[in-house]
């Protein structure tokens, strides 16, 4: 596929709508039933309800209230402190120029969070060397899920202009921690 520019006009704090496929295509490798989570970027908490459909439950927050309450209004890139301990991050955080703000996104998750965490990005996102902190030196990388269909942002069936992946990290305890190379997936919208 061909990356195009969007002509999207941006605005500030921008609802960016995550299709509940893209949510599946995940969770088709990670089993969190049973487990306590938080989606910091929740929008309209359409991963959170998926993640909720498959067992887990999920706290939810973002910066503003869009069309559902949250359990907290925060700005997660700003320090505050944390919420509670939970088991897994799992969220499609604000990108910003040249994905800076999903960067800082997924390194205070790593911090914030001992368990696994998943962060939905662009397909160039571990291709930074400013991010092999990140992905290359971090021995909790663990998987990226390729999404070979992609997302439309605004739920009308018009496809985004570029393509995205899950980037997922596992919890610092894991018994393969550092041993294992990081698996790579490909899912799309069909099982």
């Amino acid at each position: 596929m061909t990356v195009v520019a969007s002509k999207y006009a941006r605005k500030e704090n921008d609802l960016y709508q995550t299709e509940p496929w893209a949510t599946e295509a995940a969770l088709r490798h990670f089993d969190l039933s049973g487990l306590r989570g938080w989606e910091p970027a929740a929008g309209n908490h359409l991963v959170a309800d998926v993640i909720r459909e498959h067992g887990a439950e999920v706290y939810t927050s973002d910066i503003v209230t869009y069309d559902r309450r949250h359990d907290l209004i925060c700005d997660f890139l700003k320090p505050h402190d944390s919420v509670e301990q939970f088991d897994f991050i799992f969220t499609n955080p604000p990108y910003g120029p040249q994905n800076r703000d999903a960067a800082r996104f997924a390194r205070l998750a790593l911090q914030r969070c001992d368990g696994w965490v998943f962060i939905l990005c662009t397909m160039k996102f571990d291709s930074g060397k400013t991010r092999t902190d990140l992905f290359r030196d971090n021995p909790r990388f663990h998987a990226k899920i390729v999404l070979i269909d992609r997302i439309s942002w605004e739920m009308n069936g018009k496809s985004g202009t570029e393509d995205h992946a899950w980037y997922i990290w596992q919890p610092t305890d894991a018994a393969d921690l550092g041993s294992a190379p990081a698996r790579i997936f490909w899912e799309g919208r069909g099982a």
